[in-house]
C-alpha cells in the first residue's frame, strides 16, 4: 500500500531537497556489516545513523553504532545473515527504541537483505527503503538482467541463455559465439562465479558449479575493459552519475580473475561518444526498471570492447554498491546532492519537483568531475590466518621510500589532501581471520591508480604492499580451528 504524501512540505529543486534533509526528524539507518557503502551520509541527513557488525573506527565514528556483546548465532554465510543478526540483537533493538520519535521507528537501508530481513525490520517498526527482496533477487539474477536489457533496448555482449549439461552440450548451444567463452551463473560474488572457458579442461574445473544451474549466461569473450555507472530511478526520471573505470582481476588485490577490486573517476576518462552512450543506455535501463515497478538506486557494469570501441551492458546491481562511495563524494555530487539523497527522497513521502534532465546535464560536464581512486584490498592467498595486528582506519601518509605512517583520524576521504595521502577503511581487524577473498580494507586516494592501458600504477602497487605490510597474522593449519567464510563484505 502506497503511503499518502504529506502536504506539509513541497520541495522545488535541489536547494529545497538539501534543506529538507538538513532539517530531517525521521530516524534513518544504514544497517550492514560495515558503513563503507554509504560513507558520509550522516553529514547530509540529520538523524542518519549506521548500525554495523564490524567496528571499522574503534568506536571513534560519532554516528556508528555497533553492539558490544556478541550473542549466540548460527555461522554467518552472507551479509543478509549479518543484518538479520543485528536486527535481532538486544543492544540494537534498545538503540532503535531510544531514537523512536512519536511512535515512528524510522526507515532503513541495507546493502543486502532477504525476506527474513524484511520481516525482522517490520517487527522493529522500520520501513525498508528499497523495493522488495523478491524483486531485487529477480533483477539481480544475471540471466534476468539480459532479458531486461532486451526490453530496454540496451545492447549486451553476444550471448545465449541456456542450461548446460556438459561440455559437448555447451559447444552446441554456444556455437555461434565461438570457442572463447565467459559463463556466469545467475548469482555471484565479485567474479567468484564468472568462468573463462576455451576448452574442455577449463570447463571441467568449473563443471559442477555450471551444470547445477537451471540456466546460465554464456557470452562471447571479448577484449574488454570494465566500467561502472550508478543511477537512481525516480518519479521524475532516471538520474545518472558519470561513468567510472573499474579495476578487475588484479592479482595484487583479488584472487578472482573476473573479480571487481576498485574504481577510478576522473575527467575525460572516456571519449564523449562512450560517455553519451553509457548515459543514454542507463536512462533506457532505468526507464525499464520503473516499468517493472522498481525505484531507487542501481548500478550497471558496462564492458567496452577494445577492438571495435562498442559498449555493452555487463550486469545490474539493484542496490547501493561498492562503487557508491566514489560516486557520492565526487565534485558533481557535492555541488548538488549525493545520489543516495535522491534514492531516500523517494521514500520520504513528500511532494517534490526535480529537473532530472538539467541535473544529468550538469553531472555530465567534465569540469564537474574530479580525480579519485579506490582499491578493494583482499587476502589473495589460499590460506586461513589469524590477525594479531592491523592498521587503523583514517588518513595514512606515504613517504618517498614507500613506507606509510598513520597521520590522523577521519571518517572518509574528504580529508585526503594530496596523492601522498590516502584514506584507509579497515575491515579485517586484530582478532579476525584472513581467508582467500576476505576484505582487508578499502584504500581511497586522489589521482589515478591505473595507467591508460588499465595496468596498476607503481603508486598503487606501493600502497597495496604498504597496507598489507601493516598486517601481522599467523597461518591456521588445523581445519578444525578455521572459521566459516562468507566472502566479500563490500560488494
Amino acid at each position: 500500500m502506497t503511503k499518502k504524501k504529506t502536504s506539509i512540505e513541497k520541495l522545488n529543486g535541489v536547494a529545497d531537497i538539501r534543506r529538507f534533509f538538513y532539517k530531517n526528524e525521521t530516524p534513518i539507518y544504514f544497517i550492514s556489516a560495515t558503513n563503507f557503502n554509504l560513507l558520509g551520509a550522516d553529514e547530509w541527513i540529520k538523524g542518519f545513523k549506521f548500525i554495523c557488525h564490524i567496528e571499522c573506527f574503534d568506536g571513534l565514528h560519532p554516528n556508528v553504532f555497533s553492539p558490544k556483546e556478541e550473542i549466540p548465532h548460527d555461522e554467518f554465510e552472507s551479509i543478509e545473515d549479518i543484518n538479520n543478526y543485528l536486527l535481532q540483537h538486544p543492544e540494537v533493538q534498545d538503540y532503535l527504541k531510544t531514537r523512536t520519535k512519536g511512535g515512528n521507528a524510522g526507515k532503513v537501508m541495507f546493502l543486502m537483505f532477504d525476506e527474513e530481513t524484511e520481516k525482522l525490520a517490520k517487527k522493529q517498526g522500520l520501513e525498508v527503503m528499497f523495493p522488495s527482496a523478491k524483486m531485487r533477487t529477480f533483477m539481480d539474477n544475471k540471466v534476468n538482467t539480459n532479458r531486461l536489457a532486451e526490453k530496454a533496448g540496451v545492447p549486451c555482449v553476444p550471448y545465449v541463455l541456456s542450461k548446460v549439461k556438459n561440455y559437448v552440450h555447451l559447444q552446441t548451444v554456444s556455437k555461434e559465439l565461438g570457442n572463447d567463452l565467459v559463463i556466469q551463473t545467475p548469482f555471484g560474488d565479485s567474479g567468484h562465479t564468472t568462468f573463462f572457458i576455451s576448452n574442455e579442461t577449463e570447463f571441467k574445473k568449473y563443471e559442477e558449479e555450471i551444470v547445477k544451474e537451471k540456466e546460465v549466461k554464456i557470452m562471447k569473450r571479448i577484449n574488454c575493459k570494465g566500467s561502472a555507472i550508478e543511477a537512481c530511478v525516480t518519479q521524475h526520471g532516471t538520474i545518472v552519475a558519470p561513468l567510472m573505470t573499474e579495476l578487475v582481476g588484479f592479482k595484487e588485490l583479488t584472487p578472482y580473475k573476473g573479480g571487481w577490486c576498485g574504481n577510478e573517476i576522473y575527467p575525460n576518462a572516456f571519449s564523449p561518444s562512450l560517455r553519451r552512450k553509457a548515459k543514454n543506455y542507463t536512462e533506457l535501463f532505468g526507464d525499464q526498471l520503473r516499468k517493472e515497478g522498481y525505484k531507487g538506486y542501481f548500478e550497471l557494469d558496462f564492458l567496452i570492447d577494445q577492438d571495435n570501441g562498442e559498449i555493452y551492458l555487463g550486469e545490474l546491481n539493484p542496490r547501493v554498491t561498492g562503487a557508491s562511495s566514489i560516486t557520492n563524494h565526487a565534485v558533481f555530487a557535492l555541488a548538488d546532492a549525493p545520489l543516495f539523497i535522491f534514492h531516500i527522497l523517494e521514500w520520504m513521502n513528500v511532494e517534490y519537483k526535480l529537473n532530472v534532465k538539467a541535473l544529468n546535464a550538469r553531472w555530465a560536464r567534465q569540469e564537474n568531475v574530479d580525480g579519485w581512486s579506490q582499491l578493494i584490498i583482499k587476502h589473495t592467498q589460499d590460506t586461513v590466518e589469524f590477525v594479531s595486528e592491523a592498521p587503523k582506519s583514517g588518513i595514512w601518509k606515504m613517504f618517498d621510500n614507500g613506507h606509510i605512517q598513520f597521520d590522523r583520524m577521519d571518517t572518509h576521504r574528504r580529508a585526503v589532501e594530496s596523492e601522498q595521502e590516502a584514506f584507509f577503511l579497515r575491515i579485517t581487524k586484530e582478532g579476525n581471520y584472513l581467508y582467500e577473498g576476505a576484505d582487508l580494507g578499502i584504500l581511497v586516494s586522489r589521482g589515478r591508480m591505473m595507467t591508460d592501458d588499465f595496468e596498476l600504477t607503481d603508486r598503487a602497487k606501493n600502497w597495496i604492499n604498504a597496507i598489507k605490510g601493516k598486517y601481522s597474522s599467523q597461518v591456521i593449519e588445523d581445519k578444525r580451528e578455521q572459521p566459516n567464510l562468507i566472502g566479500s563484505l563490500t560488494k
